[in-house]
């Protein structure tokens, strides 16, 4: 299971950056970035999987592809901004966590407008 691999790999790392972080507390940054990112690629794959398998619903459900791709990037800033932040966040850089999170909001209310849009002329049309 993969689950094993991730939680084994950040168990190891919690471990190494315990002793690392007494000596060198800018090395224990590094390595909880490096396994992040290790962690990050193990499961890009299985993302695509998901993204692959949610397309092909979404093609039989006849769902327009320009809706679904803006949520797939909202889904993918999302994931992108929570990562910067706890990266932030483990570093003591706190302020600029907060800035990334206010980018990420700000960045997906504006991709998500097309759709909110949409939403507005389709009650309009319903409603008399």
């Amino acid at each position: 299971m993969e689950i094993i691999k991730v939680v084994a790999i950040a168990l190891i790392a919690s471990i190494i950056i315990l002793f690392v972080e007494k000596d060198k507390p800018e090395y224990a940054v590094h390595l909880s970035i490096a396994t992040g990112l290790v962690i990050f690629f193990m499961m890009i794959s299985k993302l695509t999987v998901v993204i692959q398998a949610i397309q092909q619903i979404a093609i039989k459900a006849n769902i327009d592809y320009t809706y679904l791709n803006i949520v797939f990037k909202i889904i993918g800033i999302a994931y992108i901004a929570s990562f910067g932040i706890e990266i932030c966040k483990d570093s003591g850089q706190n302020s600029i966590a907060s800035k990334i999170e206010f980018a990420g909001k700000v960045l997906i209310v504006l991709l998500s407008l097309p759709i909110m849009l949409a939403v507005i002329d389709l009650i309009i049309k319903i409603l008399p």
